[in-house]
Parts: structure tokens; sequence; C-alpha cells
């Protein structure tokens, strides 16, 4: 039995084009492989093309009907690589089934160090490409006649974490980004939720963030004491996509061992 063939299988995912931001690495990388198995064809936004490669390679591996898509696009570049990009992805896929806002950048910095340009970047790369995103890939979005759109949050704004000051503060705001474009969109059929996880086991958490302190803190601080790895927060984005969740938009579900 393989890791995928343990869990659900979405048939209405087959085919559909599903854009993912921050695809080469951690969550963003597991959602291209989780899509990609069931069926769907994935265009993945990333800027570091080494990891993007080897995610394509490993998921065309998998024996998967749609080798994923790669655009190299730095997101906080709205007006240069976004939006040309987006416009690039709907000339190839007119048709746009789900979205996935998942690109985001911690940027760690004590209070007293951040300048008004390291917080115009924290905006830019944790916030506003999920906006600018969204509003670019609308007529796609509006042609599927039932798309779903799924925004990357965090509950670090929830517990609070401290040093982050910018990304918790973008982070809060997917959610009311979230909530404001569902009902927005949703007269043209758009569902739009959020994902709000906790501590994830990626590869950049467990180099950089996960000491033996700070697991022990989220061991501490979970109802299931054990680590979370991003194929749980993949297939929770499977489940926002698919026809299964018809009627959930407005939400943010919390992925998070029961942290928060």
């Amino acid at each position: 039995m393989t890791e995928h063939s343990r869990f659900a299988t979405y048939p209405s995912l087959r085919d559909r084009v599903v854009v993912i931001t921050g695809g080469s690495m951690g969550i963003g990388a597991s959602m291209v492989e989780h899509f990609s198995v069931q069926g769907s064809q994935v265009i993945f936004l990333d800027i570091d093309d080494d990891a993007a490669a080897a995610t394509i390679a490993r998921v065309a591996g998998l024996g998967v009907a749609h080798e994923p898509v790669y655009h190299h696009c730095d997101v906080s570049d709205i007006a240069g690589a976004l939006q040309p990009t987006a416009a690039a992805i709907l000339s190839a896929f007119p048709r746009i089934d789900c979205l996935v806002n998942s690109a985001a950048a911690g940027m760690r910095k004590p209070t007293a160090d951040i300048t008004p340009e390291w917080w115009a970047k924290a905006v830019d790369v944790n916030l506003s490409h999920h906006f600018f995103l969204t509003q670019a890939l609308q007529p796609g979005l509006e042609r599927a006649g039932a798309a779903s759109v799924v925004n990357m949050g965090s509950i670090s704004w929830a517990i609070p974490a401290t040093g982050l000051a910018p990304y918790t503060t973008m982070k809060a705001a997917v959610v009311g980004l979230t909530r404001t474009l569902a009902h927005e969109l949703g007269p043209r059929g758009i569902r739009v939720n959020s994902i709000m996880p906790g501590s994830i086991a990626t590869e950049r958490e467990l180099r950089e963030v996960m000491t033996p302190e700070y697991e022990q803190l989220v061991l501490r601080s979970q109802a299931l004491k054990r680590l979370l790895v991003p194929a749980e927060v993949a297939r929770t984005a499977l489940w926002l996509c698919a026809d299964d969740s018809s009627g959930m938009t407005n939400q943010s579900i919390r992925v998070d061992a029961g942290w928060t």
C-alpha cells in the first residue's frame, strides 16, 4: 500500500486545473504532489528553480496523468512578475478550478529592528499576492463555474507568536481577506476558505526552527503529542477544492493538532 492509497480519492479533482504558489518545497510541494496524484493539472509558482525541478521529477515518477507546470515567479513583485505570470497561465489554461495561495516567508526580526521597508516586504510576500493573484485569475475561476480559492494562513497570530510582528499581522489579515472575498465572489460560484496550520515539520522548519526546546513547546501545547507533517495540510486543501466541500466557504480551518 502506497502512502496515497491510504487516503481518500476525489473523482471531482480529476483533470481540474489547480494553481499553487510556493510549490517547490514544504507544504506547497506536498500540495503539488497530492493534487497531481488526484489527477489534477497543477501549475505552481516559486523562485527556487532547483527545488521546483526536483518536485516535478518526484511527482512525475509517481505516474500522474498530468505533469506539473512550473513558472518562476516572485509573487511579491505584483506588477513585474505576478500579474504577467497570471496572464500567461490564463492564456494556456483559460479555466482555473482551484487556486491555493501558499507562498509565505516568516521574516523573523525583533520589533525594535523592523524598518518600514522590512514591513512593506512582509506585506507583499505574505499577503498582497493572495489578493492580486486571486484578482488576476478571477476570470478563469469564474469560467470554472464552481471554483475554490484556498488562502494559507497560520495560527501564529492566535498563539500569539513573538519576534514575527509583520508575519503574524499578515496572517491575521488573511482571515479577514478570506471572509471578504468569500462574500464578494460567492455569487460568481467561487468559494474562498483558508487553512491555518500550526507547527508543521517541513524541511525548513526542522532545519531552522525545530530546536529541542521548541519541539518540547510544540508538543506541550498541542492536544496531539506528535509533530504534524505537510501532507496533513495538503489533504485538507484537497477536500476544500473537491466537490465534497461544495457548501463550505468563508471558513478558516485550523490544522494544528489542537494547539488553539
